[in-house]
């Protein structure tokens, strides 16, 4: 064979494609292999080739974004702290309260009827319960029988008193009387002496007159005995009077206690309110002064105690406003201002008091109670109940506002 032979046979053979094996002949083309990445054989049509998704742009956008808002954000939040937030005290540890007040009765008994259920609307002086009043009314009835029975010595005693002045006065006629018969008797007994001693009398005549004469000096000291034992009996008898005016008021006194009893027999509600923790039962026998239920105050009556930690109180003052949410009503903010501070934190006034001079001591953040009344123009202001949680904000800002900026509403007393 010739060269020119063999090289067109070796032409040839490279011109034709390679065979494939069976098993390869329905494989997916791999678009990186080299077969694929190289140019094609000429008149052989070439494969459409597959770009990358652009993922490196779209992850840079979205960076971006996060980015931008997260300075939007940024830049709210410091806004807001910077116009707001700083003037702001916030504490979630707030609870509402109002001065509830126990009812007791005065008196023990037992109890007849109660006129109040659990849950009750009440207004000052509604009747709460009556006791067995059968003792009371007997301790009424004989008082006054006390009292009438002193009325009647005091009348006694100043009959009698009239009664001795009457007699003091008889006593001073009988004695002026005896006086002027002792005067003439004196002159008929020195007239007949002086006739018995010129002879023109006789010695009986003489001892008569005298006889006289002593006679009526007798009766004249009598009647001064007289009217001195009147004048006695007209000064104790006086004396019993009185002494009947101070019983009468003794006997008053003990009806008006017995009266007093008798009235507390049934138990009034103190104030305005609603019936809590409810005890008292037909039947039962109470005490004077034990608890029968608890008259609570509502609406506008309620207030807000706040413990404000230590470091938060550097800028609070009586009268700042405050906005406050209560958990059972959502986001609904009441409003109102601050009352009062309490003298003390809340460790001063609890059962033992903490004591750091025994040289172990933790440094712990102290909270002082806040009083905060409420605005009266809310109208969930009567759903309110005392215990309730409550987030309080208190706006330190100078100026009459609340926070965000509204305008403080008004207060019942026009402050």
């Amino acid at each position: 064979m010739s060269d020119a032979t063999e090289r067109d046979e070796v032409v040839a053979r490279s011109a034709s494609p390679d065979p494939v094996p069976a098993s390869l002949d329905h494989a997916p083309p791999n678009p990186t292999s080299p077969q694929q990445a190289a140019a094609p054989q000429s008149g052989t049509p070439a494969a459409p080739s597959v770009q990358p998704p652009r993922q490196g742009r779209r992850k840079k956008v979205l960076v971006a974004a996060v980015l931008l808002a997260g300075v939007a954000y940024g830049g709210d939040t410091g806004w807001h702290w910077w116009t707001v937030g700083r003037y702001q005290e916030t504490t979630d540890n707030a609870f509402l309260q109002a001065d509830k007040v126990t009812v007791s009765p005065r008196i023990s008994g037992y109890v007849a009827t109660v006129a109040v259920g659990d849950n009750q609307v009440v207004h000052t002086g509604d009747v709460i319960a009556t006791l067995d009043d059968s003792d009371a009314r007997i301790q009424v009835e004989g008082a006054k029988a006390e009292l009438a029975k002193a009325q009647a010595q005091l009348d006694g005693y100043k009959a009698a008193v009239v009664q001795q002045q009457a007699s003091v006065a008889s006593a001073q006629a009988d004695i002026a009387n005896a006086q002027a018969g002792l005067a003439f008797s004196v002159q008929e007994a020195k007239r007949y002496a002086d006739l018995l001693t010129s002879g023109a009398g006789t010695s009986q005549r003489a001892q008569q007159t005298d006889a006289d004469l002593r006679q009526h000096r007798a009766t004249l000291d009598k009647d001064r005995a007289t009217l001195d034992s009147a004048q006695k009996q007209v000064k104790t008898y006086e004396a019993l009077a009185a002494s009947a005016v101070a019983g009468i008021a003794s006997a008053q006194a003990k009806l008006d206690q017995a009266e007093l009893s008798l009235g507390y027999t049934t138990v009034r509600a103190p104030v305005d309110g609603v019936v809590g923790d409810r005890a008292v039962r037909v039947g039962q026998m109470v005490q004077a002064g034990m608890g029968l239920l608890t008259v609570v105050p509502m609406g506008r009556d309620i207030y807000l105690v706040a413990n404000f930690k230590e470091t938060q109180l550097g800028d609070m003052k009586v009268g700042q406003p405050v906005g406050f949410t209560v958990d059972a009503f959502g986001d609904h903010e009441f409003h109102g201002r601050i009352d009062s501070f309490s003298p003390g934190t809340g460790a001063q006034f609890a059962l033992l008091p903490p004591e750091n001079a025994t040289g172990n001591f933790t440094k712990v953040v102290q909270r002082v109670p806040v009083k905060i009344r409420l605005a009266t123009d809310d109208p969930l202001l009567d759903r309110l109940r005392p215990g309730l949680s409550v987030e309080a904000t208190v706006e330190t800002r100078h100026g009459d506002v609340v926070p965000d900026g509204r305008t403080r509403i008004g207060f019942a007393d026009g402050r």
